[in-house]
Protein backbone atom coordinates (compact mmCIF):
# COMPACT_ATOMS: atom_id res chain seq x y z
CA UNK A 1 0.00 0.00 0.00
CA UNK A 2 3.02 2.16 0.85
CA UNK A 3 5.72 3.65 -0.87
CA UNK A 4 8.54 2.80 -0.38
CA UNK A 5 10.27 -0.05 1.94
CA UNK A 6 10.75 0.14 6.02
CA UNK A 7 12.50 -2.34 8.07
CA UNK A 8 9.50 -4.57 10.18
CA UNK A 9 9.38 -4.01 13.96
CA UNK A 10 8.09 -7.34 14.99
CA UNK A 11 7.89 -6.71 18.79
CA UNK A 12 5.31 -3.94 18.08
CA UNK A 13 3.40 -6.14 15.30
CA UNK A 14 2.92 -8.73 17.20
CA UNK A 15 1.38 -6.54 20.87
CA UNK A 16 -1.05 -5.76 18.09
CA UNK A 17 -2.57 -8.50 15.84
CA UNK A 18 -4.43 -9.76 19.12
CA UNK A 19 -6.80 -6.49 18.61
CA UNK A 20 -7.05 -6.41 15.03
CA UNK A 21 -10.58 -6.66 14.46
CA UNK A 22 -11.49 -5.97 17.51
CA UNK A 23 -13.54 -2.93 19.13
CA UNK A 24 -10.71 -1.14 21.25
CA UNK A 25 -8.86 1.96 20.10
CA UNK A 26 -5.01 1.08 19.43
CA UNK A 27 -3.11 3.49 20.14
CA UNK A 28 0.50 3.81 19.61
CA UNK A 29 2.10 6.62 21.70
CA UNK A 30 5.89 7.75 21.91
CA UNK A 31 8.07 10.10 21.39
CA UNK A 32 8.33 12.14 17.62
CA UNK A 33 10.67 10.26 15.15
CA UNK A 34 10.53 6.64 17.01
CA UNK A 35 9.01 4.73 14.53
CA UNK A 36 5.00 4.93 14.94
CA UNK A 37 4.06 5.69 11.69
CA UNK A 38 5.95 3.14 10.33
CA UNK A 39 4.39 0.66 12.62
CA UNK A 40 0.96 1.72 12.06
CA UNK A 41 2.02 1.20 8.01
CA UNK A 42 3.00 -2.12 8.80
CA UNK A 43 0.00 -2.84 10.71
CA UNK A 44 -1.89 -1.43 7.66
CA UNK A 45 0.31 -3.55 5.23
CA UNK A 46 -0.30 -7.05 7.36
CA UNK A 47 -4.20 -6.29 6.80
CA UNK A 48 -4.43 -6.34 3.36
CA UNK A 49 -2.19 -8.81 3.40
CA UNK A 50 -4.65 -11.06 5.27
CA UNK A 51 -7.49 -9.26 3.09
CA UNK A 52 -6.77 -7.86 -0.38
CA UNK A 53 -10.47 -5.84 -0.54
CA UNK A 54 -10.12 -4.19 3.25
CA UNK A 55 -10.70 -0.41 2.74
CA UNK A 56 -7.75 1.45 4.65
CA UNK A 57 -8.32 4.96 5.22
CA UNK A 58 -5.18 6.77 6.16
CA UNK A 59 -4.83 10.11 7.78
CA UNK A 60 -1.02 11.75 8.04
CA UNK A 61 -1.39 14.87 9.98
CA UNK A 62 2.00 15.75 8.81
CA UNK A 63 1.30 15.72 5.59
CA UNK A 64 -0.02 18.75 3.54
CA UNK A 65 -2.74 16.90 1.92
CA UNK A 66 -4.36 16.27 5.31
CA UNK A 67 -3.61 19.74 6.90
CA UNK A 68 -7.52 20.46 6.27
CA UNK A 69 -8.36 18.01 9.15
CA UNK A 70 -8.64 20.22 11.98
CA UNK A 71 -11.53 19.40 14.50
CA UNK A 72 -14.22 16.63 15.09
CA UNK A 73 -16.22 18.17 12.51
CA UNK A 74 -13.78 17.85 9.30
CA UNK A 75 -12.47 14.31 10.50
CA UNK A 76 -15.86 13.37 10.79
CA UNK A 77 -16.34 14.71 7.16
CA UNK A 78 -13.49 12.92 5.84
CA UNK A 79 -14.25 9.81 7.36
CA UNK A 80 -17.58 9.72 5.92
CA UNK A 81 -16.76 10.44 2.39
CA UNK A 82 -14.07 7.84 2.41
CA UNK A 83 -16.14 4.64 4.12
CA UNK A 84 -16.83 1.64 2.17
CA UNK A 85 -19.60 -0.93 2.40
CA UNK A 86 -17.27 -3.72 2.93
CA UNK A 87 -14.33 -3.67 6.12
CA UNK A 88 -13.15 -0.36 7.42
CA UNK A 89 -9.73 0.52 9.01
CA UNK A 90 -8.93 3.70 9.73
CA UNK A 91 -5.32 5.31 10.66
CA UNK A 92 -4.73 8.38 12.21
CA UNK A 93 -1.26 9.51 12.45
CA UNK A 94 -0.59 12.16 14.77
CA UNK A 95 -4.39 12.63 16.53
CA UNK A 96 -3.23 15.30 18.80
CA UNK A 97 -3.28 17.59 15.76
CA UNK A 98 -7.49 17.38 15.56
CA UNK A 99 -9.60 19.04 18.12
CA UNK A 100 -11.69 16.83 19.70
CA UNK A 101 -11.22 14.03 18.29
CA UNK A 102 -12.44 12.08 20.70
CA UNK A 103 -15.41 12.18 19.50
CA UNK A 104 -15.67 11.43 16.11
CA UNK A 105 -13.45 7.92 17.71
CA UNK A 106 -15.90 7.27 19.99
CA UNK A 107 -18.97 7.79 17.29
CA UNK A 108 -17.20 5.38 14.99
CA UNK A 109 -16.83 2.70 17.63
CA UNK A 110 -20.19 2.63 19.02
CA UNK A 111 -22.15 2.15 15.59
CA UNK A 112 -18.76 -0.59 14.65
CA UNK A 113 -18.16 1.15 11.24
CA UNK A 114 -13.98 0.69 11.45
CA UNK A 115 -11.53 -0.89 13.33
CA UNK A 116 -9.26 2.17 14.38
CA UNK A 117 -5.92 2.97 15.12
CA UNK A 118 -3.82 6.00 15.66
CA UNK A 119 -0.83 7.21 16.96
CA UNK A 120 0.34 10.40 18.92
CA UNK A 121 3.41 12.05 20.44
CA UNK A 122 1.53 13.41 23.59
CA UNK A 123 0.43 11.87 26.98
CA UNK A 124 -2.26 13.66 26.78
CA UNK A 125 -4.06 11.68 24.45
CA UNK A 126 -4.38 9.27 26.61
CA UNK A 127 -5.57 11.07 29.63
CA UNK A 128 -8.73 13.92 29.74
CA UNK A 129 -12.17 13.07 27.15
CA UNK A 130 -10.18 9.83 25.60
CA UNK A 131 -10.36 8.35 28.90
CA UNK A 132 -13.54 9.35 29.31
CA UNK A 133 -15.13 8.88 26.45
CA UNK A 134 -13.40 5.09 25.81
CA UNK A 135 -12.71 3.94 29.25
CA UNK A 136 -11.91 0.42 28.65
CA UNK A 137 -12.25 0.60 24.83
CA UNK A 138 -8.75 1.06 24.49
CA UNK A 139 -5.59 -0.35 24.27
CA UNK A 140 -2.21 1.46 24.14
CA UNK A 141 0.74 0.12 22.49
CA UNK A 142 4.52 2.13 23.51
CA UNK A 143 6.55 2.63 20.69
CA UNK A 144 10.55 3.44 21.89
CA UNK A 145 13.45 3.82 20.09
CA UNK A 146 15.29 1.12 18.87
CA UNK A 147 17.22 -1.36 21.19
CA UNK A 148 20.08 -2.41 20.85
CA UNK A 149 19.11 -5.47 19.46
CA UNK A 150 17.12 -3.42 16.52
CA UNK A 151 19.78 -1.03 15.93
CA UNK A 152 22.57 -3.72 15.26
CA UNK A 153 19.50 -5.09 13.11
CA UNK A 154 18.37 -2.18 11.57
CA UNK A 155 22.18 -1.28 10.28
CA UNK A 156 23.08 -4.76 9.51
CA UNK A 157 26.13 -4.77 11.82
CA UNK A 158 27.78 -7.76 14.22
CA UNK A 159 27.12 -7.26 18.11
CA UNK A 160 30.43 -6.07 19.05
CA UNK A 161 31.87 -3.50 21.88
CA UNK A 162 32.52 -1.39 19.10
CA UNK A 163 28.81 -1.09 17.63
CA UNK A 164 27.88 -0.71 21.37
CA UNK A 165 29.89 2.37 21.54
CA UNK A 166 28.42 3.43 18.11
CA UNK A 167 24.72 2.54 19.88
CA UNK A 168 25.37 4.96 23.56
CA UNK A 169 26.36 7.41 21.51
CA UNK A 170 24.07 7.43 18.36
CA UNK A 171 20.89 6.40 19.81
CA UNK A 172 17.93 4.66 18.82
CA UNK A 173 16.44 6.69 16.36
CA UNK A 174 15.08 4.41 13.65
CA UNK A 175 15.68 7.24 10.21
CA UNK A 176 19.44 7.42 11.37
CA UNK A 177 20.06 4.18 9.23
CA UNK A 178 19.57 6.42 6.37
CA UNK A 179 22.00 8.73 7.25
CA UNK A 180 26.21 8.83 7.31
CA UNK A 181 27.66 7.78 10.40
CA UNK A 182 29.07 11.36 10.73
CA UNK A 183 28.80 12.46 14.57
CA UNK A 184 28.33 16.03 12.85
CA UNK A 185 25.65 15.00 10.45
CA UNK A 186 23.70 12.63 13.51
CA UNK A 187 23.50 15.05 16.24
CA UNK A 188 22.60 17.68 13.61
CA UNK A 189 19.71 15.73 12.61
CA UNK A 190 19.32 14.37 16.55
CA UNK A 191 18.72 18.10 17.65
CA UNK A 192 16.12 19.46 14.80
CA UNK A 193 14.12 16.64 16.21
CA UNK A 194 14.33 17.94 19.73
CA UNK A 195 13.91 21.59 18.53
CA UNK A 196 10.27 20.03 17.18
CA UNK A 197 9.75 17.93 20.57
CA UNK A 198 10.20 21.35 22.03
CA UNK A 199 8.39 23.76 20.37
CA UNK A 200 5.35 21.39 19.24
CA UNK A 201 4.94 19.38 21.82
CA UNK A 202 5.92 21.55 24.61
CA UNK A 203 6.10 25.37 24.05
CA UNK A 204 3.38 25.66 22.07
CA UNK A 205 0.85 23.08 24.33
CA UNK A 206 2.07 25.07 27.94
CA UNK A 207 2.17 28.29 26.50
CA UNK A 208 5.91 28.64 27.49
CA UNK A 209 7.44 32.47 27.86
CA UNK A 210 10.99 31.91 29.08
CA UNK A 211 12.48 28.97 26.31
CA UNK A 212 15.72 29.71 27.85
CA UNK A 213 14.69 28.18 30.97
CA UNK A 214 13.15 25.28 29.54
CA UNK A 215 16.26 24.80 27.88
CA UNK A 216 18.32 25.19 30.93
CA UNK A 217 16.13 22.56 32.43
CA UNK A 218 16.60 19.78 29.50
CA UNK A 219 20.68 20.85 29.84
CA UNK A 220 20.76 20.45 33.89
CA UNK A 221 18.82 16.87 33.67
CA UNK A 222 21.30 15.84 30.50
CA UNK A 223 24.16 16.21 32.50
CA UNK A 224 22.11 14.50 35.94
CA UNK A 225 21.10 11.24 34.28
CA UNK A 226 20.77 8.58 36.92
CA UNK A 227 21.23 11.04 39.82
CA UNK A 228 18.15 11.43 42.62
CA UNK A 229 17.19 14.99 43.29
CA UNK A 230 13.88 16.84 43.82
CA UNK A 231 12.62 19.89 41.97
CA UNK A 232 13.68 22.06 44.60
CA UNK A 233 16.92 21.17 43.91
CA UNK A 234 16.66 21.75 40.43
CA UNK A 235 14.74 25.44 41.21
CA UNK A 236 18.30 25.93 43.75
CA UNK A 237 20.50 25.10 41.39
CA UNK A 238 18.82 27.16 38.13
CA UNK A 239 18.60 29.74 40.45
CA UNK A 240 22.06 29.84 40.66
CA UNK A 241 22.60 29.99 37.12
CA UNK A 242 20.84 33.39 37.35
CA UNK A 243 17.62 31.56 36.01
CA UNK A 244 15.76 31.99 39.16
CA UNK A 245 11.75 30.57 38.76
CA UNK A 246 9.00 28.80 41.24
CA UNK A 247 8.74 25.40 42.10
CA UNK A 248 5.63 25.10 40.17
CA UNK A 249 6.80 26.26 37.32
CA UNK A 250 9.92 23.80 37.10
CA UNK A 251 6.88 21.28 37.84
CA UNK A 252 4.93 22.52 34.76
CA UNK A 253 7.70 22.13 32.63
CA UNK A 254 9.19 18.60 33.48
CA UNK A 255 5.66 17.36 32.91
CA UNK A 256 5.17 18.70 29.65
CA UNK A 257 9.22 17.35 28.75
CA UNK A 258 7.92 13.63 29.98
CA UNK A 259 4.25 13.86 28.51
CA UNK A 260 6.22 14.28 25.29
CA UNK A 261 7.92 11.60 25.63
CA UNK A 262 11.22 13.00 25.73
CA UNK A 263 12.38 12.01 29.48
CA UNK A 264 11.04 9.66 31.58
CA UNK A 265 10.42 10.12 35.62
CA UNK A 266 11.28 7.44 37.67
CA UNK A 267 10.37 7.54 41.30
CA UNK A 268 11.86 6.02 43.97
CA UNK A 269 9.77 3.08 46.03
CA UNK A 270 10.71 0.72 48.62
CA UNK A 271 11.55 -2.49 47.49
CA UNK A 272 9.79 -4.00 49.97
CA UNK A 273 6.14 -2.25 50.46
CA UNK A 274 4.69 -0.39 48.21
CA UNK A 275 5.17 3.31 49.27
CA UNK A 276 6.32 5.68 46.87
CA UNK A 277 8.49 8.65 47.48
CA UNK A 278 7.83 11.75 46.45
CA UNK A 279 11.00 12.75 46.10
CA UNK A 280 14.39 11.83 44.52
CA UNK A 281 13.51 10.86 41.53
CA UNK A 282 15.58 10.72 38.54
CA UNK A 283 15.34 11.50 35.34
CA UNK A 284 16.14 9.39 32.04
CA UNK A 285 16.03 9.94 28.21
CA UNK A 286 14.26 7.86 25.53
CA UNK A 287 16.99 8.66 23.10
CA UNK A 288 20.40 8.85 24.41
CA UNK A 289 21.46 9.98 21.07
CA UNK A 290 19.03 13.33 21.66
CA UNK A 291 20.64 13.77 25.18
CA UNK A 292 24.16 13.38 23.67
CA UNK A 293 23.39 15.86 20.94
CA UNK A 294 22.87 18.39 23.09
CA UNK A 295 25.90 18.04 25.29
CA UNK A 296 29.86 18.14 24.38
CA UNK A 297 29.24 14.47 25.05
CA UNK A 298 32.89 12.76 26.09
CA UNK A 299 32.48 8.85 25.92
CA UNK A 300 34.65 7.81 28.67
CA UNK A 301 33.16 10.63 31.20
CA UNK A 302 29.77 9.80 30.19
CA UNK A 303 29.82 6.30 29.91
CA UNK A 304 27.45 5.14 33.84
CA UNK A 305 25.00 7.88 32.59
CA UNK A 306 24.75 6.12 29.27
CA UNK A 307 24.87 2.75 30.35
CA UNK A 308 21.99 3.83 33.44
CA UNK A 309 20.20 5.46 30.14
CA UNK A 310 20.83 2.31 28.20
CA UNK A 311 19.75 0.02 30.90
CA UNK A 312 16.20 1.69 31.60
CA UNK A 313 15.30 2.08 27.93
CA UNK A 314 15.98 -1.30 27.63
CA UNK A 315 13.51 -2.50 30.48
CA UNK A 316 11.00 0.07 29.39
CA UNK A 317 10.83 -1.41 25.56
CA UNK A 318 10.21 -4.63 27.15
CA UNK A 319 7.13 -2.97 29.30
CA UNK A 320 8.67 -3.11 32.47
CA UNK A 321 7.39 -0.85 35.08
CA UNK A 322 10.67 1.06 36.68
CA UNK A 323 11.78 2.20 39.48
CA UNK A 324 14.69 2.94 42.13
CA UNK A 325 14.84 0.82 45.10
CA UNK A 326 15.05 2.30 48.22
CA UNK A 327 15.89 -0.66 51.22
CA UNK A 328 17.06 1.26 53.91
CA UNK A 329 20.06 3.49 53.47
CA UNK A 330 21.32 1.59 49.94
CA UNK A 331 20.64 2.10 46.96
CA UNK A 332 19.18 -0.11 43.97
CA UNK A 333 19.73 1.41 40.75
CA UNK A 334 16.48 -0.27 39.18
CA UNK A 335 13.81 -2.07 40.41
CA UNK A 336 11.58 -3.51 37.20
CA UNK A 337 8.17 -5.37 37.23
CA UNK A 338 6.33 -6.86 34.56
CA UNK A 339 3.13 -8.97 35.75
CA UNK A 340 4.40 -11.53 38.75
CA UNK A 341 7.63 -11.08 38.02
CA UNK A 342 10.83 -9.04 38.98
CA UNK A 343 14.22 -8.06 38.78
CA UNK A 344 16.74 -6.36 40.55
CA UNK A 345 19.85 -4.71 38.63
CA UNK A 346 22.35 -2.33 39.60
CA UNK A 347 25.05 -0.53 37.01
CA UNK A 348 28.65 0.39 37.13
CA UNK A 349 31.41 0.74 34.46
CA UNK A 350 33.81 -1.50 36.15
CA UNK A 351 34.03 -3.30 39.03
CA UNK A 352 37.38 -2.20 39.41
CA UNK A 353 38.05 -2.35 43.59
CA UNK A 354 36.81 -4.01 46.44
CA UNK A 355 34.83 -1.25 47.39
CA UNK A 356 32.73 -1.53 44.06
CA UNK A 357 32.05 -5.11 44.56
CA UNK A 358 30.65 -4.43 47.67
CA UNK A 359 28.76 -1.77 47.21
CA UNK A 360 27.58 -2.77 43.61
CA UNK A 361 26.69 -6.83 45.05
CA UNK A 362 26.31 -5.65 48.49
CA UNK A 363 23.01 -3.56 47.63
CA UNK A 364 21.72 -6.94 46.19
CA UNK A 365 22.45 -9.19 48.54
CA UNK A 366 20.73 -7.34 51.03
CA UNK A 367 17.50 -8.17 49.39
CA UNK A 368 15.98 -11.26 50.70
CA UNK A 369 13.91 -12.90 47.92
CA UNK A 370 14.60 -14.55 44.77
CA UNK A 371 13.82 -12.66 42.45
CA UNK A 372 16.86 -12.72 40.12
CA UNK A 373 19.89 -9.61 40.80
CA UNK A 374 21.96 -8.28 38.14
CA UNK A 375 25.62 -6.36 38.02
CA UNK A 376 25.59 -4.66 34.80
CA UNK A 377 29.24 -3.51 33.84
CA UNK A 378 31.68 -3.07 31.01
CA UNK A 379 34.14 -5.94 32.34
CA UNK A 380 35.13 -8.09 30.19
CA UNK A 381 35.81 -10.99 32.91
CA UNK A 382 33.73 -12.01 35.65
CA UNK A 383 34.85 -10.53 39.05
CA UNK A 384 35.60 -12.66 42.14
CA UNK A 385 32.89 -11.82 45.02
CA UNK A 386 31.72 -13.72 47.96
CA UNK A 387 27.51 -13.35 46.68
CA UNK A 388 26.53 -16.10 45.01
CA UNK A 389 23.40 -16.34 43.19
CA UNK A 390 23.73 -12.37 42.03
CA UNK A 391 24.37 -12.23 38.41
CA UNK A 392 27.14 -10.47 36.75
CA UNK A 393 26.44 -9.43 33.12
CA UNK A 394 28.43 -7.11 30.02
CA UNK A 395 25.93 -4.69 29.43
CA UNK A 396 26.22 -5.60 25.76
CA UNK A 397 25.27 -9.15 27.01
CA UNK A 398 22.34 -7.96 28.88
CA UNK A 399 20.97 -5.53 25.87
CA UNK A 400 20.60 -8.81 23.84
CA UNK A 401 19.54 -11.55 26.65
CA UNK A 402 16.63 -12.96 25.08
CA UNK A 403 14.67 -12.70 28.03
CA UNK A 404 15.20 -11.55 32.01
Amino acid sequence: MFEGTYIERPYYINRVKPFINRPVVKVFVGQRRVGKSYVMRQVADAILKENPEANVIYIDKERLEFQSITDEATLNDYVERHLSKGSNYLFIDEIQEILRFQLVLRSLLNDNRCDIYCSGSNANILSGELATLLSGRYVSIHVHALTFQEYVGFNQLEATSDSLTEYLTRGGMPFLVNLSKSRDVTFEYLRNIYSTILLKDIVARLSVRNIALLESLVSFLADNIGSTFSVKNISDFLRSQNNATSVSVLQNYLKGLCDAYLLYKVPRAEVHGKKIFEIGEKFYFEDFGIRNSLRNINIRTDINKLMENAVFHELQSRGYDVFVGKLWDKEVDFVAVRNESKIYIQVAYLLATPETIEREFGNLAAIKDNYPKYVVSMDQFPVTSNYPGIIQIHLKDFLLKPSL
